[in-house]
């Protein structure tokens, strides 16, 4: 799975849409965090409920809104 679009954030926390590579299909995410942690490692180990596949390989992860040094 990968994001196709952040539909609202406040601070860390987001939502967003998920759209997976090998089938199209798409997923609500209706809580994430924005950090490096999630990006790098939570999103690309998502599993699509159609196809059951996760992220390639060559999946690059977003950047987050705000450095991680920045208290919010």
């Amino acid at each position: 799975m990968r994001i196709k679009e952040i539909t609202s954030q406040s601070r860390r926390d987001f939502t967003a849409i998920l759209v997976c590579e090998h089938c199209e299909e798409l997923e609500n995410l209706n809580t994430g965090y924005d950090d490096a942690y999630y990006h790098s490692n939570v999103i690309p180990s998502m599993v699509c409920k159609k196809c059951g596949k996760k992220a390639k390989d060559s999946y690059r992860p977003l950047t987050t809104k705000y450095d991680a040094s920045v208290v919010i």
